[in-house]
């Protein structure tokens, strides 16, 4: 009997229903896995080979593709890895061969207000302790891989400022005059430490290193992660490892780790990350867990290895998009569907009352501060106001020629009356409408949400890019600012226009993608403002380089690639049953 998530917590759900979890073993079998083909880690968490999968099944049609996008998030989220799990459940109640695909939670945002994104109430993805701690250590690796760069970088930085050319020579070494106060790549760790952000690395003498400015990011935001998101296989991953740009030397030349002899060392850290995690839902359908989260600053997605293995496996992929649709789904559409040749049958839009209250008027919640009561009160106008956004996210899914369903994420605070207003509103926009109660009852209350997927996928689409590779960097970024954000334009920093020129006229940025860098908090840069702000422009500071990853990358406004830690955060509440070894208090 599954507990009442209006009385209990996420984490005492999940180790309830975890007494009763199906063994990977028993998944790998109703999956038609080949015995070699499963990796276990432990009882109930696996890692699946990628390659011996698509070599058997290569000949096998792939199954229906669906991406679950939202409306722009409250700083507390909207529940789309809930839904994710839901529409996988209610699917699974349905009688369908079902996979999820997703992200691995950050270790920054499980220990701060956010959670670990494996869903809520009675939609959740299990075991949710190895779920949201680190899993099979592909953050780790990353980690690992990326700061070994940075150890490459900053050591060969020390030994040319200290050593002449014949020193350099007898070390099998080539001068690559590197300007330290050029650097391109930061530090990593997987955690929201705000006070790493800016600092001051090689104190101390001629042994200790150089002296310089240094800085450090989420691990998450990595273009390791970014390669690992978007490789087909381990040899295009070893490539691409080694056309990251780490610094530029003193004329303005990248300087690459292939140019520092490491790539191969950090691909080395890579050969088992590459493989995704095999996990299940609550209700025991499978669920791939790969690749990372943080589509306001990195690409945000599941990788295409798994959702290549997961379409092969089943009749039905649901993968999820971080963020908003102005945000992941434009990744999705833009990026990791041009990558992986793959074109979706439908697109999710995740919508809750609560958060079209923000949008329409209501108080903004504060991340760790008690939730205004006045989100718990009817209230109609604020809902309409509200979906103004929705309507904008309807837009944008449209213009992919995707067929959308806006999901309606219920909460038992929710009136009826709330309801049909949303329902009204976005079937007027040209949406299918599904309201679903997969957070209180699980698979079972998802049945209407499942079916409205279902319809969707089986109509036709007429997918298109919003731009062709051989449009201008600065022409994409415009198109991306006024038909997904709403801009009336673009401005940018006199150092990001002359790299945006720069750029412009080298052959080899033609064929990169464009991941923007931008608040998830609302359609503009600014998180401030809600709803869809009109007159306004997009502000570019900087556009940084992922040659690895195949990725421009503007950065727009004041974010940050390292978030900070809020006054409450999640870690002061998880502990430790000293009885029984079980972790208390995730969500």
């Amino acid at each position: 009997m599954a507990l009442d998530p209006t009385k209990h917590a996420d984490w005492e759900i999940a180790e309830a229903a975890e007494a009763g979890m199906k063994k990977v073993y028993q998944l790998a079998e109703e999956l038609k896995l080949d015995q070699e083909e499963l990796l276990p880690h432990g009882h109930y968490v696996a890692k699946v080979d990628y390659k011996k999968v698509l070599e058997r099944l290569k000949g096998k049609p792939d199954g229906k593709y669906i991406d679950v996008t939202a409306i722009t998030p409250t700083p507390l989220g909207e529940g789309k890895s809930t839904s994710t799990m839901g529409l996988t459940q209610g699917m699974g109640k349905r009688g369908k061969n079902v996979i999820a695909t997703i992200r691995q939670p950050s270790g920054g945002p499980t220990m701060n207000v956010k959670g670990s994104a494996a869903g809520g109430g009675l939609a959740q993805c299990i075991p949710l302790t190895p779920f949201s701690l680190g899993l099979t250590g592909d953050i780790n690796a990353i980690m690992n891989a990326h700061n070994l760069a940075m150890v490459a970088l900053t050591s060969r930085i020390q030994h040319e400022f200290n050593s002449t050319d014949a020193f350099l020579e007898r070390s099998g070494l080539k001068r690559l005059n590197i300007d330290p106060r050029n650097v391109e790549m930061k530090w990593i760790i997987d955690f929201c430490a705000q006070a790493l952000r800016n600092i001051i690395i090689g104190l101390g003498d001629r042994k200790d290193g150089f002296m310089m400015n240094s800085n450090f990011a989420i691990a998450v935001s990595s273009e390791v992660m970014a390669i690992l998101a978007v490789a087909k296989d381990l040899k295009d991953m070893r490539e691409r490892m080694a056309r990251i740009v780490v610094a530029y030397d003193k004329r303005g030349n990248p300087v690459t780790t292939g140019d520092l002899d490491v790539a191969g060392a950090m691909t080395a850290w890579m050969v088992d990350a590459i493989n995704p995690n095999l996990l299940q839902t609550l209700e025991g359908q499978p669920v791939f867990v790969h690749a990372g989260p943080f589509a306001n600053i990195a690409i945000g997605q599941s990788s295409i290895i798994a959702d290549r293995v997961a379409l092969k496996l089943s009749d039905y992929v649901i993968t999820e998009s971080g963020f908003a649709a102005d945000i992941g789904f434009e990744k999705f559409w833009n990026l990791k569907c041009r990558m992986s040749n793959l074109k979706p049958n439908c697109a999710v839009i995740v919508a809750t009352i609560r958060a079209l209250k923000c949008h329409g008027g209501a108080p903004l919640p504060m991340p760790g501060q008690p939730l205004d009561p006045a989100y718990k009160e009817e209230n109609i106008g604020w809902v309409e106001k509200g979906c103004e956004n929705l309507i904008h996210h309807i837009k944008t899914v449209k213009k992919a020629g995707i067929n959308p369903v806006v999901c309606i994420n219920h909460f038992y605070t929710d009136t009826d009356n709330e309801v049909k207003a949303v329902r009204r509103l976005a079937e007027e926009a040209g949406a299918r409408v599904a309201l679903s109660k997969h957070w209180q009852y699980g698979g079972e209350g998802a049945t209407e949400f499942a079916d409205a997927v279902v319809e969707a996928c089986d109509e036709p689409t007429e997918f298109k890019f919003l731009y062709e590779l051989e449009t201008p960097l600065r022409e994409r970024i415009d198109l991306i600012a006024r038909e997904v954000y709403g801009a009336d334009g673009v401005e940018y920093t006199s150092e990001a226009l002359e790299k945006a020129k720069k750029m412009e006229g080298d052959p080899k940025f033609q064929k990169m993608g464009t991941c923007m860098v931008k608040t998830h908090l609302s359609l503009t840069d600014n998180p401030m403002l809600k709803g869809v702000p009109t007159g306004w422009k997009l502000q570019i500071r900087d556009i940084l380089t992922y040659g690895g990853a195949d990725f421009v990358v503007p950065v727009a406004g004041a974010i940050s690639l390292m978030p900070g830690t809020a006054a409450n955060p999640a870690y002061r509440r998880v502990d430790v049953n000293v009885d029984t070894g079980k972790v208390q208090g995730l969500f």
